[in-house]
């Protein structure tokens, strides 16, 4: 299945890499399956792949996702409790001493990481450095779709509430189809892993 993403704009590579980081407006790009198959201007690619693939369309600029550089931080030094929870716990993630009171299992722990990632999926997320010692965090890890990438020294602006450093892709014909969309104002439309739209705001 082919899907076109008709977009704002299109970032080929990460902010901080000065070759593509402008916002080419116009731009879409195509997918193929987990692959990215075209990056070009928009009636381009509709052109050439409109009368085979689903459109998508969205109010933004698409580009590589989110870096997580403090994903073992997030995952297995953080509760995140379950909403049925919240009278009892509150809605924040919990660390420090309020974790430790907890009595933590390997399944509590690995629905704690299920919602985490889906927290840093709405952030626009595509990668988050490891690694992770729960079997059960390891598991929810894997089976999100997330890219893992070795440990960086950098602190984690995700966590303060501000962006995460993008990760070093950059979104050319061939390459994963890991990305994000993100609105004028910096929030996170879909983010998109290996093809599939894992996160869309309502």
């Amino acid at each position: 299945m082919l899907t076109l993403h008709r977009v704002r704009a299109v970032r080929l590579a990460p902010a901080e890499d000065p070759e593509g980081a402008e916002p080419l407006p116009g731009y879409a790009v195509v997918v193929d399956g987990d692959r990215l198959a075209a990056v070009g201007p928009y009636e381009e690619l509709l052109a050439a792949y409109g009368d085979r693939a689903r459109i998508r369309e969205w109010d933004g600029t698409l580009t590589p996702g989110r870096h997580e550089p403090d994903g073992a931080a997030l995952l297995e030094a953080t509760y995140h409790p379950d909403p049925r929870e919240a009278a009892e716990l509150g809605t924040e993630p919990l660390t420090g001493a309020a974790l430790a009171a907890l009595p933590m299992t390997e399944v509590r722990w690995g629905a704690s990481a299920r919602r985490g990632l889906q927290r840093l999926l709405a952030l626009g997320t595509t990668t988050l450095a490891g690694p992770f010692t729960h079997p059960a965090v390891r598991t929810a890890v894997q089976r999100s779709g997330i890219r893992q990438t070795p440990r960086t020294p950098r602190p984690s602006p995700a966590r303060a509430g501000g962006a995460a450093e993008a990760p070093s892709h950059s979104l050319a014909p061939g390459a994963p189809a890991d990305f994000a969309v993100f609105a004028p104002d910096g929030s996170c439309l879909a983010t998109v892993l290996a093809g599939r739209l894992v996160h869309r705001r309502r």
